[in-house]
C-alpha cells in the first residue's frame, strides 16, 4: 500500500504506515463512531473537529482513530455522488490538497481510496495553500479539467483539529444552500446501520495500483497548480485580464520598487504557503525576502496569526531593519495560508509593531479603492461624487472604521454574516445588482479578498500594501496614498517621503475588540440562540434605561440600532432581536447627529466551541472600548443564565 511521508520538499510515497479499516475492528470503531460524529462542527465554512487519535487537540500525532477513518470515508462518499449528480458524470474528477497539520495524510489516504473505490478521478496535490487549490480548481473548471475539490485543513485552529472544505470549479467553497445538502446526506449516510462495514469494504476495493500511480504523480499536480496560482494572482494584484495591461502594471510596481527598496519578513510557521509561490513571486519583483520557519510542518508556535503568535517575526524584522532599514514588513499566515497578519516598522516609535486584524483590512480597503480610482474604473462628477456604482462587501463586526473609508471614496457598504462564503455570495450578488466589488473580506480576520479571487490571501494583503507603498504620481494620477489623502479631506497630511506608519496613522481611529483575545471569548450554556438573544433583548433594553444618561454625558450617544446578519443577508432595524438566530446581532450606538460612534455584537462560532462579543469604538481611548465589551459580556452571560 502506498502510503504519503513528509521530507524538507513535501511529500513523497513511502513504506505502508496507514492501517487499513477491517472488519474485525468494526465493532471498535461503533463504540466510537457516535461520540465522535458528536463532536464534528459542519457548517458552510467547513467540518472541522479534533482527528488526532487521542482527542488532545494541542497532539502533534500524525494518528486518527478508526471512527474518524470512516467519517472520511463516509465525507468523500457523499462528496462523490454530489459531484456526479452536479456534473452528471459517472466518474467526476475531484482535486484533493491538505494544509500541513500532521493528520493531513491519513485522512487524505481514506478519501481517496473512497473516491476511486466510488469511480472518481483524483488530482492529488499534497500539501496546498487553500488560495492556491481553489485559483487551480478555477484554472482546471475553464479547461474542463475537474469538476470540484476538496480540502483538508482546519484553517486557523489547534494543530490537533482537522477539518474539510468543499469547492466547486468557480474558485470558491460550496455556497451556503449547497452546504445544507452535504450536511444532510453526510448525516444520513453516517447513521446507516450498515455504515462501517460497507465503508470498510468500499475503502478496500480501491484498486491499489491506481492508487500508488497517483501518489507518484504528486510533484508533476502541484508543479500545475503552483502555476496556476501564479497566473492568477497576477490578475489579481493588477486587476487586469490581458497579459500586456498586466505586464504593465508589474513593470510600475517594479520601478517603484527600485526607487524604495523594500524587505519582507516571512514567517511560514510550517504552514502550506512553505511550498507556494511566495518566495518566488516575490523575489520576482526585486523584493528582498528573509523567511523563518519554512519547512513544511516546522509549526513553532500557535496557529492563529494574531497577538502572541506575531512575535516570531516581529523580533525577526527588528532585527533585520537594524542592518537593513529596507525591511520593514513581515507577514504570518495561518497553516493553510488562506490568511495572515503584519507586522510593520514603526518610525514612529523606533520598533516594529504587529497590526491589529482590523488595522490590516482597512490598510487593505484604501490599497483597493485606490486602485480603482488610479486605473479609472471609480471616477467622480465635478462635485466628487462617484460616477460609478462601487461597494465593499464585509461582515457583521468589521469595524465602523470601513464606513469611515467608503464614505470618503463614496461607495457602499453592505454587510453579512460571518464566513467566507456569505461575504463572497454577497459580493457576488452585488455584482449581478450592478455594483464594481474589488474588495470584501472579514476585518475581524484580517487580510482581504480582492475580485476576482473569492478567497483570502495574504499574498493579495501583502501586495496591498506594496502598491499603497510603491505606486506614486506619473503626472497624469495621484499615487494612491496621495488619492486616500485627498478624498479623505486631507491633502496636507501628504508628502513624497512618506511611511507606511504614516498610511496606518491616517486611518480612521478605531479601537475594536480582537476576535482571538480572551474579552472576546465567552462559553454560553444556552443552545438555543433565538431564545438567548430574546432574552438578551430584555437585559439590554433594561441596562438602556438605567446607563442612557451616562452614556449621552460620557460619550455623547443618545440613540441605537440593532441589526442582524443572517447568510447574505443584513436585517437593519431589528426589532425582535431573537430573530438573529444563529446569526450575528449588533448594537450600534449613535449621536445626535445620527453619527454611528461604537458598536456591540455577538455570534456563536460556526467552526469553534465560542460565543464571541466584540465592541467597536471610534477614537482613541481605550477606556471606552472596556467599558463597552465588559458591558456586553455582562449582558450576554446575564441572558444565558436567565434562558437556563
Amino acid at each position: 500500500m502506498a502510503v504519503i511521508r513528509y521530507k524538507d520538499n513535501g511529500l513523497v510515497i513511502g513504506d505502508p504506515e496507514i492501517i487499513p479499516l477491517t472488519e474485525t475492528n468494526s465493532a471498535l470503531i461503533a463504540k466510537e463512531l457516535n461520540h465522535a460524529v458528536e463532536r464534528l462542527i459542519l457548517s458552510s465554512a467547513g467540518w472541522r473537529t479534533v482527528f488526532a487519535k487521542s482527542g488532545d487537540e494541542e497532539d502533534k500525532t500524525a494518528e486518527i482513530a478508526g471512527a474518524h477513518k470512516i467519517i472520511a470515508a463516509a465525507v468523500a462518499s457523499v462528496y462523490g455522488a454530489y459531484l456526479k449528480s452536479k456534473s452528471g458524470k459517472a466518474h467526476p474528477e475531484i482535486i484533493v490538497g491538505m494544509d500541513t497539520r500532521p493528520t493531513g495524510p491519513a485522512i487524505a489516504d481514506v478519501m481517496i481510496r473512497t473516491f476511486l473505490a466510488e469511480g472518481c478521478r483524483i488530482r492529488f496535490l499534497g500539501i496546498s495553500a487553500a488560495p492556491e487549490i481553489m485559483a487551480y480548481a478555477r484554472f482546471s473548471g475553464e479547461n474542463n479539467l475537474a469538476d470540484g475539490f476538496i480540502y483538508i485543513s482546519a484553517s486557523h485552529n489547534p494543530i490537533g483539529h482537522n477539518g474539510l472544505k468543499f469547492g466547486l470549479v468557480d474558485g470558491g467553497v460550496v455556497p451556503g444552500t449547497e452546504a445544507a445538502v452535504l450536511i444532510d446526506a453526510f448525516r444520513k449516510r453516517i447513521a446507516s446501520p450498515a455504515v462501517i462495514n460497507d465503508l470498510i469494504a468500499l475503502v478496500q476495493s480501491c484498486d491499489t495500483n491506481v492508487l500508488g500511480d497517483l501518489y507518484h504523480h504528486v510533484d508533476e499536480v502541484k508543479t500545475e497548480a503552483v502555476e496556476a496560482y501564479r497566473v492568477f494572482t497576477k490578475k489579481v494584484v493588477t486587476g487586469k485580464s490581458e497579459k500586456d495591461a498586466q505586464d504593465n502594471f508589474i513593470d510600475v510596481l517594479k520601478q517603484g520598487i527600485e526607487r524604495k527598496p523594500l524587505g519582507i519578513v516571512i514567517d511560514f510557521n510550517g504552514s502550506a504557503r512553505t511550498l507556494s509561490l511566495d518566495k518566488t513571486f516575490l523575489s520576482s519583483l526585486g523584493i528582498k525576502l528573509h523567511t523563518i520557519n519554512d519547512k513544511p510542518r516546522e509549526i513553532a508556535h500557535r496557529i492563529v496569526p494574531e497577538g502572541e503568535s506575531l512575535e516570531p517575526c516581529r523580533l525577526a524584522l527588528e532585527e533585520l531593519h537594524a542592518k537593513d532599514p529596507s525591511f520593514i514588513m513581515g507577514y504570518l499566515p495561518d497553516c493553510d495560508g488562506d490568511r495572515g497578519n503584519l507586522v510593520v516598522w514603526d518610525d514612529r516609535a523606533g520598533l516594529a509593531r504587529s497590526l491589529e486584524a482590523q488595522e490590516v483590512f482597512a490598510l487593505c480597503c484604501v490599497s483597493e479603492l485606490a486602485h480603482l480610482v488610479w486605473t479609472k474604473e471609480l471616477s467622480y462628477d465635478a462635485n466628487g461624487h462617484a460616477l460609478t456604482k462601487a461597494a465593499v462587501a464585509i461582515n457583521g463586526p468589521t469595524s465602523l472604521r470601513i464606513d469611515r473609508i467608503a464614505e470618503a471614496f463614496d461607495v457602499s457598504v453592505f454587510r453579512a454574516e460571518t464566513g467566507e462564503a456569505n461575504v463572497v455570495g454577497l459580493a457576488r450578488r452585488l455584482r449581478e445588482q450592478g455594483y464594481q466589488v474589488r474588495i470584501l473580506g472579514e476585518g475581524a480576520a484580517g487580510g482581504n479578498i480582492t475580485y476576482p479571487s473569492s478567497v483570502r490571501d495574504p499574498i493579495d494583503t501583502v501586495f496591498a500594501l506594496i502598491k499603497i507603498l510603491t505606486i506614486l504620481s506619473d503626472g497624469e494620477r495621484k499615487g494612491f496614498f496621495e488619492t486616500w489623502c485627498g478624498l479623505s479631506g486631507r491633502p496636507e497630511i501628504f508628502t513624497p517621503n512618506f511611511s507606511l506608519m504614516d498610511v496606518t496613522a491616517s486611518l480612521p481611529a478605531f479601537i475594536t475588540t480582537g476576535s482571538y483575545s480572551k474579552d472576546a471569548l465567552l462559553t454560553v450554556k444556552t443552545a438555543d440562540h433565538s431564545l438567548l438573544k430574546n432574552r438578551y433583548q430584555e437585559v439590554f433594553l433594561r441596562e438602556w434605561e438605567e446607563r442612557k444618561d451616562y452614556l449621552k454625558s460620557r460619550y455623547h450617544i443618545t440613540s441605537w440600532e440593532a441589526s442582524a446578519f443572517i447568510g447574505m443577508d443584513e436585517i437593519l432595524g431589528l426589532v425582535h432581536f431573537g430573530d438573529a438566530g444563529k446569526g450575528g446581532l449588533k448594537i450600534i450606538f449613535k449621536t445626535d447627529e445620527e453619527r454611528s460612534i461604537a458598536a456591540i455584537w455577538m455570534r456563536g462560532s460556526a467552526t469553534e466551541p465560542v460565543f464571541r462579543v466584540t465592541a467597536d469604538v471610534e477614537g482613541s481611548d481605550k477606556e471606552m472600548e472596556k467599558d463597552f465589551i465588559e458591558w456586553q459580556r455582562r449582558m450576554v452571560m446575564e441572558a444565558d443564565q436567565s434562558s437556563l
